[in-house]
């Protein structure tokens, strides 16, 4: 910057004496040296008009300098006098703009790393280049480094200049050196929880260990300070409410390559609760508030646990006593009223306020599903009392409809203290939710193998006549369409089509169903195909089926309780093939069943759950023809032409959160199959088929309504009843009992509703019995391993795992061994 200069002639030297400054009416203002910026706004910016007085030399030309150098876009200013006139000057203004930015490279790091650092640094084209500009991106880079843990990065800049155009190139220069280990944390003041107690709650900052190579002992100095905060919460879990770190260090070694973090903590005394009273309530004693609460007296002072208990515990917790009961406005605030020695008198002071009713619903985000399919699955409707389980529940609900991304769904209450009402607002974000099944392979000499499932989720019959709803088919009210069709050349064919309606009628929660099913299976002389001839079917088999069923949500012992009632007409047609090698080749079977399932889900989520669980209990029921007839059938055709059976399942599923995203699934299944006459054997119909992946494949042991059950770590439809010591069942022709025992461990990769993926870790065990003489629920095929679960809106489930048998099936010594499992389309039962 410089100030107003003069040519130098003796003259105007003597004009500008700065012991004698004099006052010049500025005749005009000029401005050179600009490329990019406007010589008016430069004008404007430097306060000069043309008029003004000035006193020179003086204050003003340094403040139109500084106002110029202010402005951020100018390297340098220098305003000269270039011609004077009596008391008149004319001024002109040379300025030097800063370069703008043409590009950013970075050099000293991997094309990765670069493509990484382009898309944080986000500089824009043409953008002035400042010092602060600078600055802040080499403080950009430092921080994305140190979070990877290279503490010593080192940013140089080099601007490269293109004159011609008035623009730069910044690189940045990147030495990231090598990573800062945390190589000790020592704690000192630490008398009452171990170093190993607090070094284990530093989830962050970890000790360089050589075994732990899942969690790297970098040091992140934003993860550090939040490990403070989380070693201080959790003395204060402990009861430790005075306990405060006093200092800490982070000091580096000579060759700066590892630190040691030192912690000084002060932990104080260890605090119990000695009383607790309640004030402000009328509509419950304090002695039952104390019950529900559930804190004694003498145990270890905890804040974070007890605003659990006060507001964290659905239906468990003291507001849910007050909120389930229309109190919206109910508050209480603990105070800790006496600190006497170790122990802290806690005083709740209460406003319970009025009850609320609710006055409107209203339903954000549902771009497809039509409002009644939405507003009919809520619990909280106008009229009734504000309950917050209700608004729990619900949220658990809009989630396992599946329309909905579980993440996204928000329920905010608008209240009214004025009027005593509240309005609630539910905001939804809609999601992919029809899916496809399409795979495929080939089988050989049997010919392509393939599947082919549409399932829409989301149907409307109501909205065929209005084409803008089809999306590609008309949707938006809650419907299921689903049709499928698999096929193994000409050997194996089956066809499925499938409709239900959640809601007959549009008042109540009936579901209603209908599906067909037909399937066509050949038996093929493979000698034949092999030796190049015709192919030759020996004998032929034929079903067709007709399901139809009716389901309530029942409202006790609570709502999320469901009855399903169906009713199922099958027909066998055997042609030339004895289906069970039991001498029943040719003839027609008819197989009526009606089966009953009581259940009852509370699962957070349907694609990824954290919490809740899932009961059924089934019983699938034919006529007991066996107590009509007069006689015993020698013939093998009469014996199955009406057939008879009753078989009973069972299946159970947990999910607990262990800690953060990682939930621990346990699930427990079982089945029975029996007969109504102990004279006559049970029937090979409705049989339990244990081992593999679960899916049922092609071949003539699965078209007899048998169950396939997967065990991963055993090969497909190979454990247990394998024997054939049944009369009437052949070797591998599936037992009457069966149970299953599973443990897994699941992570999220990613809960995006386009595509949620996690990880899990499994073990497992399970049997399958052809009589009850020799089942035993303890002598169970062990085996374990691991997989991975990808659920795409279009596909479904997609599955793979890889298990490892600990035990041996029937007929073979040697241990099942490892192999790998897949899944399309369901979870493994």
């Amino acid at each position: 910057m410089r100030q107003a200069q003069v040519p130098q002639t003796p003259t105007s030297t003597n004009l500008f004496d700065y012991a004698n400054p004099k006052e010049f009416e500025i005749a005009d203002v000029t401005v050179s040296g600009t490329q990019f910026l406007d010589p008016n706004s430069m004008v404007s910016i430097s306060g000069l008009r043309t008029g003004d007085k000035i006193r020179l030399p003086g204050m003003g030309i340094p403040s139109a300098i500084k106002k110029m150098m202010d402005f951020g876009t100018l390297d340098d200013v220098e305003i000269q006098a270039t011609k004077t006139e009596g008391n008149k000057v004319w001024l002109n203004i040379h300025i030097k703009e800063r370069p703008r930015l043409y590009q950013v490279t970075f050099s000293g790091i991997k094309k990765g790393q670069r493509e990484t650092l382009n898309d944080k640094v986000k500089l824009i084209k043409g953008r002035v280049i400042t010092p602060t500009v600078i600055k802040n991106t080499q403080l950009l880079i430092k921080k994305h480094y140190q979070d990877k843990g290279y503490y010593n990065t080192a940013v140089k800049v080099v601007q490269i200049p293109d004159t011609t155009r008035g623009q730069a190139t910044l690189n940045f220069h990147v030495d990231r050196g090598k990573k800062v280990r945390i190589s000790e944390i020592a704690i000192e003041g630490n008398e009452l929880l171990s170093d190993k107690k607090l070094k284990k709650r530093l989830k962050g900052t970890k000790e360089k260990v050589f075994y732990r190579f899942w969690a790297p002992s970098k040091y992140i100095p934003k993860k550090y300070d939040e490990d403070k905060d989380k070693l201080i919460a959790f003395y204060r879990k402990n009861g430790f409410r005075d306990a405060t770190i006093l200092s800490d260090s982070v000091v580096r070694d000579e060759n700066g390559k590892s630190i040691r973090v030192d912690i000084k903590v002060e932990e104080g005394p260890k605090y119990y609760y000695r009383d607790i009273s309640w004030t402000g309530n009328y509509l419950w004693p304090s002695k039952y508030l104390s019950q529900k609460l559930g804190i004694e007296k003498g145990e270890v002072y905890n804040p974070e646990d007890l605003e659990k208990r006060i507001n964290g515990i659905p239906g468990g917790d003291v507001s849910s006593l007050y909120m389930d009961d229309g109190y919206l406005y109910f508050r209480v605030t603990p105070v800790e009223k006496t600190v006497d020695g170790d122990s802290i008198d806690i005083e709740m002071r209460m406003f319970e306020g009025k009850q609320a009713t609710i006055n409107r619903i209203i339903l954000n985000g549902n771009t497809k599903t039509s409002d009644r399919v939405v507003l009919r699955e809520l619990m909280t409707l106008p009229g009734q009392k504000f309950s917050k389980t209700d608004l729990i529940n619900t949220q658990r609900q809009l989630a396992q409809m599946g329309y909905f991304d579980p993440e996204k769904i928000q329920i905010n209450p608008l209240p009214n203290q004025a009027d005593g009402t509240v309005d609630i607002e539910y905001t939804v974000e809609e999601k992919p939710s029809d899916q496809i099944e399409l795979s495929g392979g080939w089988g050989g000499y049997i010919g392509f193998v393939g599947t082919l499932g549409l399932v829409f989720n989301n149907f409307s019959i109501r909205n065929i006549p209005n084409r803008s709803t089809w999306r590609p088919l008309p949707s938006g009210d809650g419907q299921k369409l689903a049709v499928r069709f698999q096929a193994n050349g000409r050997q194996f064919q089956t066809y499925s089509l499938s409709f239900s309606e959640p809601w007959l009628g549009g008042k109540k929660p009936i579901n209603f169903g209908v599906a067909l099913t037909r399937t066509v299976y050949r038996m093929t002389d493979y000698r034949n195909i092999m030796f190049g001839n015709k192919m030759n079917y020996l004998g032929a088999y034929h079903n067709n089926g007709i399901t139809f069923s009716l389901g309530k949500r029942l409202k006790a012992p609570d709502r999320f309780m469901q009855l399903t009632h169906a009713l199922s007409l099958q027909r066998y047609s055997l042609d030339s093939l004895d289906f069970f090698s039991i001498g029943y080749s040719n003839g027609k079977s008819n197989n009526i069943t009606f089966n009953t399932t009581l259940s009852r889900n509370t699962l957070s989520d349907f694609q990824y759950p954290r919490s809740g669980s899932s009961f059924s209990l089934s019983a699938t029921l034919t006529p007991p023809y066996s107590a009509f007839r007069k006689k015993e059938f020698a013939d093998q055709n009469d014996r199955f032409q009406w057939i008879e059976y009753h078989k009973w399942m069972f299946d159970a599923s947990w999910f607990t959160t262990i800690t953060g995203k990682l939930v621990l699934n346990t699930r427990a299944h079982m089945g029975f199959l029996g007969n109504y006459n102990s004279k006559n054997p049970i029937s090979p119909f409705g049989r339990f088929i244990v081992g593999g992946s679960g899916l049922a494949g092609q071949g003539m042991f699965v078209m007899a309504d048998q169950d396939i059950i997967g065990l991963r770590g055993y090969d497909d439809r190979s454990v247990g009843a394998l024997t054939g010591t049944s009369s009437i069942v052949p070797r591998g022709g599936g037992g009457v009992v069966y149970n299953k025992y599973v443990m897994e461990l699941r992570y999220p990769v990613s809960l995006n509703p386009q595509a949620t993926i996690f990880l899990l870790t499994f073990a497992e065990g399970g049997n399958n019995w052809d009589n009850y003489k020799d089942y035993n629920p303890f002598n169970i095929k062990r085996s374990a391993g691991v997989g991975a679960r990808i659920f795409m809106p279009a596909f479904g489930l997609l599955g793979i795992d890889w298990g490892y048998g600990f035990d041996s099936i029937q007929g073979r010594t040697e241990k099942s061994g490892g192999q790998f499992h897949f899944t399309i389309g369901q979870q493994l039962r």
